[in-house]
C-alpha cells in the first residue's frame, strides 16, 4: 500500500495535494500506525531538516518517521551552517539537492520554500511558514478520522488567530468534505486567497465560513481547534493580541455549545490560560496528546511516499 503518485513531488501547500490522494495518504499513515504494514525504504536515503524556526514536534516526529523508516536524519541547523551568514537560497538550494533525497523546511517566507523547491530535485516538504503548516493538518485529519470514522457530515471550528494554521485547515477540510469554520477577530482573519479556495474546493460538498463570532462557529461544531494568539516571530504584539483574543478561549462554556461528542484539538505549544482552559486541556473531550502522536505516523506516511518506500 503506497501512494505512488506522490513519488518525488513537493508539499509546500495542502493545496498540492488532491482530495483522493489526501485520504489515500491517510488512509497509509492509520495503516502504518496500526502496524498492518511497515514500508521500508529500498535504499538509506537522508532527511534534512533546514529548520529557522524552533521545534520540538515537527523535528523529533519527522526524525523518528525517517528512522523508522531505514532512513537517516541530518539537522542542518542554520546557526551552524552557511545559511546563517545570508548563503543565497538558490545556491543552498542547489548544492542541497546534490546530498540529500528529501528536505523538510521550516521558515518564516513561503516565498522562500517556493525558492528551495524551485532550484531543487528532490522533494521539499513544508514543515511550517507564516503561511501555511501542511504537516500538522494531516496529523490533525488523521485524529478526526480515528474518532469519527469519516469527514462528511461534520464540522471543524478553528477559534483564534487566522495563521498558517487556520489556512492550511481551511484547505484540508475542503479537501475532505468537512465543514470548517474559523472564527477571529476582526484584522486577523485568514488569507484572503485561501478562503477563496476553499470554497473553490469544497464547492457544493461542505461549508466554508469566517466569522468573528466564536460562539456561531462553535455551535454544534463535532471538533473545536485553537492555537496560540501570538506565533513565533510576533512576540512584541503578545499583549496587544492578548486583549484582542481574550473572548476566543476555548473553555468549558464555549465546548458547550458544540456537539455532545465534540473533540479538543490543538497544535502545541499551548498557553493555558490564554487560548485554552487547562480544563478542556486535560479534559475527556481533548484527543491533543492522539493528535501530537498522529504528526509522527502522518509524516511518516507522507515520506514514504515521496521517497517510494515499499
Amino acid at each position: 500500500m503506497s501512494v505512488t503518485s506522490l513519488k518525488g513531488r513537493d508539499l509546500l501547500s495542502m493545496a498540492d495535494l488532491s482530495a483522493d490522494e489526501l485520504q489515500e495518504l491517510l488512509e497509509l499513515a492509520a495503516a502504518m500506525k496500526s502496524g498492518k504494514i511497515a514500508p521500508r525504504l529500498n535504499q538509506v536515503n537522508v532527511l534534512g531538516l533546514l529548520f529557522s524556526k524552533a521545534s520540538t514536534r515537527t523535528r523529533v516526529s519527522f526524525s523518528v518517521a525517517m528512522y523508522q523508516l531505514g532512513g537517516q536524519v541530518l539537522d542542518l541547523n542554520a546557526s551552524v551552517t552557511q545559511v546563517g551568514r545570508g548563503e543565497p537560497t538558490i545556491d543552498t538550494a542547489r548544492v542541497l539537492d546534490r546530498y540529500l533525497d528529501v528536505l523538510a523546511i521550516r521558515t518564516f517566507e513561503q516565498q522562500e520554500l517556493e525558492v528551495f523547491a524551485s532550484h531543487a530535485q528532490i522533494p521539499v516538504i513544508n514543515a511550517l511558514t507564516d503561511l501555511e503548516h501542511p504537516c500538522q493538518v494531516l496529523a490533525d485529519l488523521q485524529t478526526v478520522r480515528e474518532e469519527f470514522g469519516q469527514f462528511t457530515d461534520l464540522t471543524l471550528t478553528y477559534i483564534g488567530d487566522g495563521n498558517n494554521m487556520a489556512n492550511s485547515l481551511l484547505l484540508g477540510c475542503a479537501l475532505v468534505g468537512m465543514n470548517v469554520r474559523i472564527a477571529a477577530p476582526s484584522g486577523y482573519e485568514p488569507d484572503a486567497a485561501i478562503v477563496a479556495k476553499a470554497n473553490d474546493i469544497a464547492g457544493d460538498r461542505s461549508e466554508v465560513l469566517v466569522t468573528s463570532d466564536p460562539e456561531v462557529a462553535a455551535k454544534g461544531a463535532h471538533v473545536l481547534y485553537t492555537d496560540v494568539w501570538a506565533s513565533m516571530g510576533q512576540e512584541d504584539e503578545a499583549a496587544d493580541r492578548m486583549k484582542v483574543f481574550q473572548p476566543y478561549q476555548i473553555n468549558d462554556q464555549l465546548l458547550q455549545l458544540a456537539d455532545s461528542r465534540a473533540i479538543v484539538l490543538h497544535c502545541l505549544p499551548a498557553h493555558r490560560g490564554e487560548e485554552i482552559t487547562e480544563a478542556v486541556l486535560e479534559g475527556p473531550q481533548s484527543r491533543v496528546w492522539d493528535e501530537a502522536e498522529n504528526r509522527m505516523h502522518a509524516q511518516k506516511a507522507l515520506l514514504a511516499s515521496v521517497l517510494g518506500a515499499e
